[in-house]
């Protein structure tokens, strides 16, 4: 329960909230099993979340790599919390596993999990191809069309959605999450998982800003148009022009934000 004011006062009223539990990620290899991560998120498509993490980390390059995704609930221990855990076993080694990880990361958390933004860089991602070509008045429409999706969102006002979408063309996929970087991790996790990467003919939505980790989890998905309702930062944009990426910011109404690939739009 919670209280909004009204000319009384406060006044009482039930709310739904947006849940938020941790997940433990581990790594099953031909060297043993450990933990990668524990992150926070929104239980759902978790297998999807963990493909999507695992490609946008460089820890595998594609589904190839994958010989597995298992799901159990954790060991609980006398009075603590229970929590998800997923098991990723590869087919061999890791393809990049130099950059160590915070045991523990938030829901907000991106390349903030790893110690160094070169290590991120260094994960490389596919060469983005020169389209495909697409009217701008179907891309400042991306955000209404993913927010006609966004169920979670509608009920508690509190989690981040993306989307892929096939350039001109309906959205593919839609996930929500209180974290806006799980939510890019589960759409692109989706679709390695269906062995559709990479994405070279589709347009990344997202609901919120765009920022550095955004652009490259895009890119680990060979996605080369991103498209945000808010902003993007600094370092997103030189990663994006460095890449070759069409990004667009302030996607509302009839109006927009091309900060670089305008090769890309048309009309």
């Amino acid at each position: 329960m919670v209280f909004e004011p009204d000319a009384d006062g406060l006044v009482r009223r039930p709310d739904q909230l947006a849940v938020e539990e941790p997940l433990q990620i581990r790594l099953r290899t031909p060297a043993g099993t450990s933990t990668l991560a524990v992150t926070m998120r929104t239980p759902g498509s978790d297998m999807e979340l963990v493909a999507g993490l695992l490609l946008a980390e460089g820890i595998v390059d594609g589904p190839d790599d994958l010989a597995g995704l298992t799901t159990c609930l954790g060991d609980e221990a006398s009075g603590g919390q229970r929590y998800n855990v997923v098991t990723a076993a590869l087919r061999g080694p890791p393809r990049q596993l130099g950059r160590e990880r915070t045991l523990v990361t938030s829901s907000a958390c991106g390349v903030c999990g790893t110690t160094s933004v070169d290590a991120v860089v260094g994960a490389g991602w596919p060469t983005l191809p020169t389209g495909p070509v697409m009217p701008l008045a179907w891309v400042v429409a991306l955000p209404e069309l993913l927010r006609a999706q966004q169920r979670s969102f509608d009920v508690t006002g509190a989690v981040h959605g993306a989307g892929l979408a096939r350039a001109g063309g309906s959205l593919l996929v839609v996930r929500e999450d209180v974290g806006r970087h799980n939510a890019v991790d589960k759409v692109v996790g989706w679709a390695m998982l269906r062995r559709l990467l990479p994405l070279a003919e589709a347009v990344l939505v997202v609901s919120g800003r765009v920022s550095f980790e955004i652009v490259q989890k895009a890119l680990r998905g060979g996605v080369p148009v991103v498209v945000a309702v808010s902003g993007a930062t600094s370092l997103a944009v030189e990663l994006a022009e460095r890449s070759g990426m069409t990004l667009v910011g302030f996607a509302r109404g009839d109006r927009c934000t091309v900060y670089c690939g305008r090769q890309r739009l048309c009309g």
